[in-house]
């Protein structure tokens, strides 16, 4: 008589996932921001911008977002609005522009809260209306905590007109 002597495996534990996205998209004409994981939507955001929202940031006081591929590369828990995340503008590119034109490229372009100062809830709806920011990319405070909570340093940043 034979008996088949078999094995009975474990199954192989699902990989772990990242609890973070791995891009951010800003469609500035859309004003939306987009958290992508996987290849997919993951959330979407109303954003408000800077006073002159088309085209690219060249110099410092433009109030201008800038456009094209940058990081999110640290984070400051302290600002002056709700939570801010640096985007890495200006980059070399920028830079050598800037300088051609012999400006200042600017800087601390951030995604960021409503003013901390802000406390009535009618002047915080009219701040979400509309483009208030000096170039950078606002969200309401309970969506920036989200984004806090979902976005890593070193997550590549689009931004596209």
């Amino acid at each position: 008589m034979l008996f088949a002597v078999g094995c009975a495996s474990k199954p192989e534990p699902e990989p772990e996932r990242s609890p973070y996205v791995d891009r951010v998209l800003v469609r500035k004409a859309e004003r939306r921001l987009e958290l992508h994981k996987d290849g997919e939507v993951y959330r979407t955001y109303r954003i408000s911008l800077g006073d002159q929202p088309r085209g690219h940031k060249v110099q410092e006081g433009d109030e201008r977002t800038p456009e094209g591929n940058y990081v999110l590369d640290w984070r400051n828990p302290n600002s002056a609005f709700h939570k801010s995340i640096h985007v890495s503008y200006p980059n070399d590119l920028d830079r050598t522009v800037a300088r051609a034109l012999g400006v200042s490229p600017g800087g601390m372009i951030m995604i960021h809260g409503l003013p901390n100062w802000l406390s009535s809830p009618r002047l915080a709806e009219e701040y979400r209306r509309q483009d208030w920011t000096n170039g950078c990319i606002a969200v309401g405070n309970e969506e920036m905590d989200e984004i806090w909570a979902l976005v890593a340093d070193g997550t590549p940043i689009t931004l596209l007109p």
